[in-house]
């Protein structure tokens, strides 16, 4: 199991310290070092700009929001970042929701599954730079009627394939991320459900004739140490009701609807109540502990070494961490101890 760093949104925090924690992360031999977009900072140009300062730390897309590139765009930004980086770039991908998709990017929220079949496509096979020709439900290229051509892609990749990730929450496109991809990129990952969740992903994968030896199964975890977990607990509760409450209409939040599937049905509809009516307080307090302490790793470093043995058992390759506590010297402290704590448990 290896060891990567989520950022989340740049902008969202003091910006300046995480391109040191970047850095940091690349000198401790992290594998990989996140960013996300939803409708602020854009993913792209944080990674250009996190690539261009370390040496050797891969830098990974979570998401690139599939409304807000065509295919052919996604391949440019991909195909070039990997050349800039010389080999760095993973591409993760995400439809968003209804809200930001029809909202911010005025893409209707249709058809999803078969919209991101067809992103994955396209996008592989521009970065195979094969002249592109497609047909299906959501993407037509060129287009019939006009003075359109096949095109192929100009840059090389310095790879032969960019690993393509996608962010799946719901069982078909758990599924679909299965069939297609090479990875999958988890939010509200517990051990003690991963069975069930990750089935419909890994019955996909077999039935394609594939397996999973290949496959980097890689949840973003919040890390807070301390000596009491209940109290290590109180900076992820504004992440796990945002996310739970917020992230989505009342009658269509996918994280809401993991969080139910997991047993939290009664704790979720109160959470998504509060929050929607903006009782943010009483949204974060109606976050049970322990749903964080299963998604969330809390606590002293002996206890938090005992927990990563659970998710490396229950499949995880790539353990990627967020840092939602503490000022820029605990957080670099974080980082060396989760490698150390690695490193004590035979996990590295």
């Amino acid at each position: 199991m290896k060891l990567g760093l989520n950022l989340g949104y740049w902008g969202a925090g003091n910006d300046a310290e995480n391109l040191v924690l970047a850095q940091e992360a690349d000198q401790l031999g992290y594998s990989v070092v996140w960013a996300a977009e939803a409708y602020g900072s854009d993913a792209a140009t944080v990674l250009t700009w996190i690539a261009a300062q370390t040496e050797r730390i891969d830098v990974g897309s979570a998401v690139f929001q599939i409304p807000g590139r065509t295919p052919a765009n996604t391949a440019m930004t991909a195909a070039t970042l990997d050349t800039l980086s010389q080999g760095r770039f993973r591409l993760g991908l995400g439809v968003s929701g209804p809200q930001v998709s029809e909202g911010w990017h005025g893409v209707r929220f249709d058809k999803p599954l078969t919209r991101t079949r067809e992103y994955v496509d396209i996008v592989r096979m521009a970065l195979a730079r094969e002249r592109v020709r497609y047909e299906g439900e959501c993407f037509t290229l060129p287009l019939p009627d006009g003075p359109g051509k096949a095109l192929t892609l100009t840059v090389h990749p310095v790879r032969d394939r960019i690993p393509i990730y996608l962010a799946a929450i719901g069982p078909k496109n758990l599924a679909l991320t299965g069939e297609i991809a090479d990875g999958w990129l988890a939010i509200f990952y517990a051990p003690e459900h991963s069975q069930d969740i990750m089935s419909p992903l890994v019955e996909a994968r077999i039935a394609a004739g594939k397996d999973m030896s290949d496959f980097d199964v890689v949840p973003t975890v919040p890390v807070v140490l301390g000596d009491d977990p209940a109290k290590c607990a109180d900076p992820v509760r504004f992440y796990s009701a945002l996310y739970i409450g917020g992230m989505g209409s009342k009658e269509r939040n996918f994280y809401h609807q993991l969080a139910c599937r997991m047993g939290y049905e009664e704790a979720a509809g109160e959470i998504q109540d509060r929050y929607l009516a903006k009782e943010y307080d009483a949204a974060m307090a109606a976050v049970p502990f322990d749903f964080m302490d299963r998604t969330a790793l809390l606590g002293p470093p002996d206890r938090v070494r005992e927990r990563l043995q659970a998710y490396a058992d229950a499949g995880v390759t790539t353990l990627s961490i967020g840092l939602y506590a503490g000022d820029l010297e605990e957080k670099r402290h974080t980082l060396r101890t989760m490698v150390e704590l690695m490193d004590q448990a035979g996990l590295a």
